[in-house]
């Protein structure tokens, strides 16, 4: 058949997170042993695709052998390999240059018929500039974050939100023991998704999240009611996106715009109105790294076997998601359109006031 892909190549973009090898291996496992495709697989991302074949390797169904349960990508990513904006040093003078067409070109050396993109809103926005080049693309949805709108789940979610649960558990003891208020600091960026479920699934009293500007009275008016009830210790979740009212988002690094800090501003600000005990705690990358949960491993098997039927029938510029039970695919354009946060007014925050939680609200 003249149409049939012979060769599809993959490549993981953007931060790392749990399920990406169970994906690869999905892929692979499919398009090798269902169709009989040839698979490379493409290294450190976009940064690979402009570096050439050395950055290159040929997946077959014995090579993705065991990645089922691993954390992390056996390929790399990064976040920093952009092929339209390229990081290039010449005679020590760093410039950025589009090498887009350099990138196609290796794509047509190595024989790649069809390219699928595992990676969140950066790395699928990129895919499709390509795709609008002509470059076959397909995307599979990633992050932690859980903030892509076409899709039900992102795999690595439910992985961060165990990690941060359990992280949650652990602190209620000390934070018992010692009569302290203990933060727990998680990512998201400027979605609250893994504050607010594992803040609910953890016993949290407070929870901040970027969708609900907080008031520091709101906080230590929660905290003050416990105490005088008999709870001597609260809990706060603060997503690394949340904002005082009326205030701006914390950085640990301006230029990188790599959030971070909240925690401790709200720690600082807990015990200077207080005069209670603070702790802090940034859970950080432990919630990209590790196993992912059985959850994560069903649902990236299932989006890298759909994705590579996708590549194979020529269904590219196309995204698979979780449209739940089923999985769907909607157009790259569809799924990069509009970031998912969490509704202020939706089931999830209700849910957290209705059992008591604080979540900042100015009174």
């Amino acid at each position: 058949m003249a149409d049939r892909i012979n060769s599809i190549g993959v490549l993981t973009g953007g931060g790392d997170c749990p399920g990406l090898n169970a994906v690869i291996r999905a892929v692979v496992k499919t398009a090798v042993m269902e169709f009989g495709c040839k698979v490379t697989g493409i290294k450190d991302g976009f940064e690979g695709l402009v570096r050439g074949p050395d950055y290159t390797m040929e997946l077959t169904a014995a090579s993705v052998r065991g990645i089922l349960p691993r954390g992390g990508t056996i390929l790399g990513t990064t976040n920093r390999g952009n092929p339209f904006d390229f990081r290039v040093v010449e005679d020590g003078v760093e410039q950025r240059r589009d090498m887009s067409q350099t990138a196609i070109k290796n794509l047509n050396r190595l024989g790649i018929e069809a390219l699928i993109v595992i990676g969140g809103d950066g790395s699928l926005s990129i895919g499709l500039d390509f795709f609008k080049l002509g470059v076959p693309v397909v995307g599979i949805p990633k992050t932690i974050d859980n903030d892509l709108s076409a899709t039900d789940y992102t795999f690595g979610y439910h992985t961060a939100v165990a990690t941060a649960t359990e992280a949650l558990d652990r602190l209620h003891t000390t934070a018992e023991s010692h009569h302290r208020i203990m933060v727990l600091e998680v990512m998201g960026r400027n979605a609250g998704w893994i504050a607010m479920s594992s803040g609910i699934a953890g016993g949290a009293d407070i929870i901040l999240i970027p969708e609900i500007p907080y008031d520091i009275n709101t906080i230590c008016k929660k905290i003050e009611d416990r105490s005088e009830r008999g709870s001597k210790f609260s809990i706060i979740v603060v997503a690394e996106g949340a904002v005082e009212k009326g205030g701006d988002l914390i950085y640990l690094d301006q230029s990188a715009k790599r959030l971070g800090g909240a925690g401790q501003k709200v720690a600082d600000m807990v015990s200077q109105h207080t005069g209670y005990e603070t702790r802090v705690t940034v859970l950080g990358h432990l919630q990209r790294g590790g196993s992912p949960v059985p959850f994560d491993r069903v649902l990236s098997t299932r989006f890298g076997a759909a994705a590579a039927r996708l590549a194979v029938n020529r269904q590219f510029g196309r995204m698979v998601c979780l449209k739940t039970p089923n999985i769907d695919s909607v157009s790259l354009e569809e799924a990069t359109g509009t970031l998912k946060t969490v509704p202020p007014e939706g089931d999830l925050v209700e849910t957290a006031r209705h059992i008591g939680i604080s979540l900042g609200e100015p009174a």
